[in-house]
């Protein structure tokens, strides 16, 4: 065992990744970092066998991304039986294009001396630009139809398997019109003088992908038209459609300085300005990008006054939250829901991610004294005198009807008080993340939500959501949602 431990290598330390650009006398590189994990490739455990002193370098030309690995290594495992050293180049070439492994001194001659590098310009159309911390970056968008778009993904697609979470490359010889329903966003670092007369001035910074979801549309008349054949070319494009944020990678050297967020807003300017699409959700998002996502979200309908049309009715009639079976507290008095659906639709937003901003909005205009006080001020429900205590009651009673309603066949399936202490418990983790976001975005504001905003989101104890949230089932029952507005258990603190 402790000689499989001698030829067993670290594979995050391993390999090294580059991205490299002309440079007076040789290349250059722009950055060098590590893979976050590596068991996609290298298996659960990620080491390789077989290697003592061993480094992989993975380098790409920053603004193409040609590909190039080299592998060295001090000393090499001698077969035993059937035990042998891994074979990486093997293992590699899943990910990676065939020119990838052509010579090293074949890579630098082609990256450092190709004459047409300098008027390199990235696939598809440009559809934003910005500034950050003094330097220039352009975001450009392309359909995966695009030959130019699939090389450089293609490329690329080794980066899913190193930094994204459970992503999975894409399948990129498909039929064309699957292919057309992808789009994939580039962000690219453009440099007012590069290095050399033959270097780009261009270096990639990060991409996301998205998919269409084809979505059906009711119609309340038919007119009939004369059939004509061959019937006209239809585009997918032009088909509505939910667009699906899938993969979003900003690469590790650019991190933390507001490129995930500038991203975020030209996909979504994108997807608003395209009247084909009819709503934005978003693929398996982690933690990270819920943050990121929460505040673009939050603070582009505080911008558009979209906040400024909702507001919590805190005046409902004291009898409607008594404490007796059958007595239902209708959402629809609570906040007026022909509104909200409007609203929802003009931001194209999914109900579940709708629903949340909203919650989030209407708790930050409740003032400190009630939110901080949590259940204590609570013990006269609809019928306090005091405003901020009322609407924190009604507060309370909304996240609960949509909790309620979301995990209903779970919570059938629990004895009454289990259930309503399972409502409960996930109402205080909400809240909690709830003021968590709000805090971030007061001292955060004008900032990117990648900076400082990374604590783990308090796990929900019922079941996971999703984006496709149905809107049915208006109303609670008023002793299943408060239950007398028991005091909650105190949680544990969100580590941070």
């Amino acid at each position: 065992m402790a000689e499989q431990d001698e030829w067993s290598s670290d594979a995050n330390e391993a390999v090294q990744i580059s991205l490299v650009q002309p440079g007076e006398q040789t290349l250059k590189p722009i950055s060098t970092f590590h893979p976050r994990f590596t068991y996609p490739i290298f298996g659960d455990e990620e080491r390789i066998f077989g290697y003592r002193g061993l480094s992989i370098k993975l380098r790409f030309a920053a603004h193409d991304l040609y590909p190039n690995v080299a592998i060295s290594y001090d000393t090499k495992f001698k077969q035993v039986g059937e035990t042998k050293a891994t074979d990486i180049l093997e293992v590699l070439k899943d990910y990676l294009p065939k020119y990838a492994f052509d010579k090293t001194s074949t890579f630098k001659s082609l990256v450092q001396d190709k004459t047409s590098t300098s008027s390199f310009s990235p696939p598809g159309k440009l559809v934003d630009r910005y500034t950050s911390k003094g330097r220039d970056y352009e975001v450009w968008c392309g359909e995966l139809t695009d030959q130019a778009v699939q090389l450089l993904l293609e490329r690329m697609q080794i980066f899913v398997s190193f930094f994204v979470e459970g992503g999975t490359p894409l399948v990129l010889d498909d039929q064309e019109w699957t292919l057309a329903r992808w789009r994939v966003f580039f962000v690219y670092e453009k440099l007012a003088r590069p290095p050399t007369s033959t270097a780009s001035p261009y270096s990639i910074v990060g991409y996301s992908t998205s998919y269409r979801f084809l979505t059906y549309q009711s119609t309340t008349s038919v007119t009939s038209q004369p059939f004509k054949f061959p019937p006209p070319t239809i585009s997918v494009s032009a088909l509505p459609s939910r667009a699906r944020i899938s993969q979003f990678l900003i690469l590790p050297p650019y991190q933390s300085a507001s490129h995930g967020t500038h991203l975020y807003r030209t996909m979504i300017s994108t997807f608003l300005a395209d009247s084909a699409c009819t709503e934005i959700t978003v693929e398996d998002p982690n933690e990270a990008f819920d943050d990121m996502r929460d505040y673009c979200d939050y603070t582009r309908l505080l911008s558009n006054n979209t906040f400024a049309q909702i507001q919590l009715n805190t005046s409902l009639d004291p009898k409607l939250t008594t404490k007796r079976i059958g007595v239902r507290v209708p959402t629809s008095r609570l906040l007026d829901k022909p509104l909200l659906r409007s609203l929802r639709l003009k931001n194209k937003l999914a109900p579940r991610q709708f629903d949340r901003l909203v919650e989030m909005y209407l708790l930050s205009q409740i003032p400190a004294h009630s939110r901080q006080s949590g259940t204590a001020r609570l013990t006269q429900r609809g019928k306090s005198s005091d405003m901020g205590d009322r609407a924190f009651y009604y507060w309370r009673l909304l996240v609960k009807q949509r909790i309620y309603k979301k995990n209903k066949d779970v919570l059938m399936q629990l004895e009454r008080g289990e259930r309503i202490d399972k409502v409960e418990e996930t109402l205080g983790e909400q809240a909690g993340d709830y003021e968590r976001l709000l805090g971030g975005l007061e001292g955060k504001e004008g900032e990117s939500a990648d900076v400082g905003m990374r604590r783990d989101r308090a796990k929900r104890k019922v079941i996971a959501e999703d984006d496709e949230e149905d809107e049915e089932n208006d109303g609670l029952e008023a002793d299943d949602a408060m239950e007398g507005e028991r005091q909650p258990k105190r949680r544990k603190e969100d580590d941070g």
